[in-house]
């Protein structure tokens, strides 16, 4: 079995969460790998009830099926592949293995992270119609994660502009979601990128969007949230930059405004508030 086709029985194999995949994947290039997932068992020193798991799991007809599915029907990167984002593979539990449409070569390009409000406002409108335009200008890539509100926004933004933008979904590529963005989605699968973690038949549980927002935060340099409430989605990706070290911009709103109390926290906390255009693309001249 070839490596790139272990890795991926290994990220289908029922029993395997995210992070023993990755601890998994940190024995298999530790040393000597024999491609017996017994033996991998072995090397991560997992305990014996999750091994007979994993096991009774990888010898089954239904694993070989969906392995051979995926390899069919979607076109994919995993770890191992040289065009893999380095900063990507160096930030917390990268995804081993994950499926594309469109032009894996933007993976290589300057890019900037941006998330918000799933029901935003107009002034969230307005901010990021204003400012992808001056990112799109950098020859920056704008990602996000193809949902409603900001996120179809900024990629719509991006399209518009003349640039280049990179959704990143919370389910298989044969799955649209939300619907409200199905145009966007057919138009980013062919002229621009759309990127998960989850094959074919997967569903948006809830659990795969902070997984998603994972790669968020470790594709992009910089991070701009535009519109967050308090306790949002949009938070948990500025988190998991700011624990990556990178940078992370927000845009301040009015103090009495419930969709920017997110933002206006971030900067109190030490996040770079974005007042202008220039604000956000100076730092990607740092």
């Amino acid at each position: 079995m070839l490596i790139n086709e272990f890795l991926l029985k290994l990220h289908l194999c029922p029993g395997i969460g995210m992070k023993t995949e990755y601890k998994m994947y940190q024995a298999m290039i530790m040393g000597p790998f024999k491609g017996d997932i017994g033996d991998l068992c072995l090397k991560t020193k997992l305990s014996e009830l999750q091994t007979n798991k994993i096991i009774s799991n990888w010898y089954t007809s239904e694993l070989d099926q969906q392995v051979e599915r995926n390899q069919k029907f979607c076109q994919m990167i995993t770890i191992f592949d040289k065009d893999y984002p380095v900063q990507l593979r160096e930030s917390y539990c990268p995804p081993l293995v994950m499926f594309f449409e469109g032009d894996r070569s933007l993976l290589q390009t300057k890019m900037l992270g941006v998330v918000g409000a799933r029901k935003n406002t107009s002034y969230g409108r307005q901010c990021t119609n204003n400012i992808i335009p001056a990112a799109v200008e950098q020859k920056i890539t704008v990602v996000s994660g193809l949902a409603a509100g900001i996120d179809g926004l900024s990629h719509q933004a991006a399209i518009e502009a003349g640039g280049r933008t990179i959704g990143i979904i919370g389910t298989g590529l044969d799955l649209n979601y939300p619907s409200v963005n199905d145009e966007l989605r057919f138009d980013m699968s062919r002229n621009q990128l759309v990127l998960t973690e989850y094959p074919l038949g997967s569903r948006p549980f809830r659990s795969h969007f902070p997984e998603r927002n994972r790669i968020i935060a470790g594709l992009c340099e910089t991070l701009l949230v535009v519109e967050a409430k308090e306790k949002s989605g949009s938070l948990i990706t500025a988190s998991l930059s700011l624990q990556e070290n990178l940078n992370v911009c927000a845009i301040p709103g009015r103090i009495d405004a419930p969709m920017s109390a997110g933002c206006n926290q971030l900067i109190l906390a030490g996040a770079k508030p974005v007042l202008c255009t220039e604000d956000l693309v100076e730092e990607f001249r740092n």
